[in-house]
């Protein structure tokens, strides 16, 4: 599992690099053709990961109700962010891979609420949902830098 996460924390890394090399105007923007922006993108991403890997485990999740309601499946760029915000996404972006490898090299994974996705890939286990997060983020990296051209 450890290249699993260290794969996670390159793609992470990838995504920082876009909340601190890009304005707030131009995190906040949703270009024509498009639904979300990139910061949208890059909680999403947050938000996915603990529902997935912990919500699914039965565990409670590092990130509160109101982030997940904003940024969960199905969910569009409502308002302007904040720096602030950027802020705490910025750290939500490592603290959550950090602690999800933490608590995954101390056996808290046990059980698994199977879950099949919108791509028709069903997760059985913790281990397959870390797995398939990874795909997951590599979609949106590639969602943003499509939006990235376009801004």
């Amino acid at each position: 599992m450890d290249y699993a996460f260290d794969i996670n924390l390159k793609t992470r890394t990838i995504l920082s690099s876009f909340l601190e090399n890009f304005s707030l105007e131009k995190l906040n923007k949703v270009p024509e053709g498009f639904s979300n922006n990139i910061f949208w993108n890059i909680a999403h991403v947050v938000v996915v990961q603990q529902l997935l890997v912990y919500n699914l485990s039965g565990l409670p999740m590092l990130i509160n109700d109101a982030i997940v309601a904003k940024y969960k499946k199905g969910t569009k760029t409502e308002n302007d962010v904040t720096q602030d915000e950027v802020n705490e996404l910025k750290t939500l972006l490592f603290l959550t891979v950090e602690k999800t490898k933490e608590d995954y090299n101390n056996g808290l994974f046990k059980g698994y609420s199977s879950y099949t996705t919108s791509t028709n890939s069903t997760m059985a286990t913790a281990e397959e949902a870390i797995a398939f997060n990874n795909f997951h983020e590599g979609i949106h990296l590639g969602y943003i830098l499509a939006l990235k051209k376009s801004l």
